[in-house]
């Protein structure tokens, strides 16, 4: 079976899985990253919310710091909170949340007073004295509040990020036990995922899944979280919307079972300046763009059977690989991508994963390119497996 290796490199931690050999036929350069590794590389950029008036929420902490530049959406319609709270208590057995920069404050309380146990992650000090004393103290003590950006939490990135918090420090001080894979559920989290580096924090969620680290060393922790449109759209795309069927589509379906909760208007958030006054859109046509946008509340719930014998925490980066490779030409023919990912004969594999001859990439569905990685990769007559080009692509850009 599979288990996290920890502390190694890319290259180190793909020598140290059983049968190595099988992983590729190296050209010269094939193990080189683009300088530093992209699973010890994340380079996300500082996020910061802005203070906005909301009801329930009549007096505002005081004005954002000069170095919060940054905007930031937050839920300000009790109507959307009420909405939400069923999605997230289910009589399921798991009633502790993990709530992503809160802010005023109006999820958090409708929260509590069904009964939940709330972690609060806010990246701005500037809500946590409102979050501590007007609803955790009213309202239980079934709240926690910490000073952290959950989109920072064991960053792959080099050097210092503020405010440093790692998620095992952070489940060990709240006491969340590990769970294993096949069990329940430890916690949900809930937020609204950001704008800006949008597809690095994609990665980013994505390399945590498939290797087993960060919050995802506890179980599996099921998200909840708010989306743009579009990128919903793509998140749940299969054959039969092949203009939004990527390569990202296939990696979150095969990680996650993908639910479309629900979808709410632009209007019910808002993204606030630094003085607190709602912001205005740069042009006419942003604005529009904004007013005809909905985002989408995604639950994502890690796949009980994500990992096997073949697809691990340890080879996932080659399954990626392959993925992003057959999507650069998505309308070609499978067979001539097998051709030129693996030395093991094409129409063996067709075989093998019961497919024509004829089908395209497109018509693919994300089982099917798990069931042709395992395949490759449990194929016992050859001892490398893999062809590379003449780098091993950095899946982080």
């Amino acid at each position: 079976m599979w288990a996290p290796m920890a502390g190694l490199s890319p290259r180190l931690t793909l020598a140290a899985f059983p049968g190595a050999a099988r992983l590729c036929l190296w050209r010269p350069g094939a193990a080189s990253w683009k300088g530093v590794p992209a699973r010890n590389r994340r380079g996300l950029s500082d996020f910061r919310p802005k203070l906005a008036p909301s009801e329930g929420f009549k007096v505002l902490p005081p004005g954002v710091s000069k170095s919060r530049l940054e905007s930031k959406r937050y839920i300000l319609s009790p109507d959307l909170a009420e909405t939400m709270v069923p999605f997230l208590l289910r009589n399921d057995g798991c009633d502790l949340i993990l709530e992503i920069n809160p802010g005023p404050g109006i999820l958090t309380s409708a929260l509590l007073q069904r009964g939940a146990r709330v972690i609060a992650l806010e990246s701005d000090k500037t809500f946590i004295p409102h979050l501590e004393v007007s609803l955790g103290k009213k309202l239980g003590g079934k709240l926690h509040v910490l000073h952290c950006d959950f989109f920072k939490l064991d960053p792959r990135s080099f050097g210092v990020i503020k405010p440093v918090v790692n998620s095992k420090l952070l489940f060990q001080k709240f006491g969340i036990e590990t769970l294993p894979w096949s069990k329940g559920i430890p916690l949900k989290v809930v937020g609204i995922f950001p704008t800006k580096n949008e597809k690095k924090m994609i990665w980013k969620v994505l390399h945590d899944i498939y290797s087993c680290t960060s919050i995802y060393r506890y179980g599996r922790v099921e998200l909840n979280f708010f989306f743009n449109e579009l990128e919903s759209q793509r998140m749940m795309a299969n054959p039969l919307n092949p203009n939004l069927y990527y390569a990202l589509s296939v990696l979150w379906q095969v990680a996650y079972d993908v639910k479309l909760l629900h979808t709410e208007p632009w209007s019910s958030f808002d993204m606030c300046s630094q003085s607190g006054q709602r912001e205005k859109p740069e042009s006419k046509e942003s604005l529009e763009q904004q007013t005809q946008q909905n985002l989408c509340l995604i639950q994502l719930t890690p796949h009980k059977d994500l990992f096997s014998q073949h697809l691990t925490s340890v080879n996932y980066d080659v399954f990626f690989h392959m993925t992003k490779q057959c999507f650069l030409k998505r309308h070609g023919k499978l067979i001539d991508h097998i051709t030129s990912l693996s030395p093991i004969d094409a129409m063996d594999i067709l075989k093998k994963i019961r497919q024509d001859k004829t089908i395209k990439i497109i018509d693919m569905y994300p089982s099917d390119f798990k069931c042709l990685f395992e395949t490759i990769e449990c194929s016992k007559d050859h001892s490398c497996k893999w062809l590379y080009d003449d780098f091993m692509e950095d899946v982080i850009v």
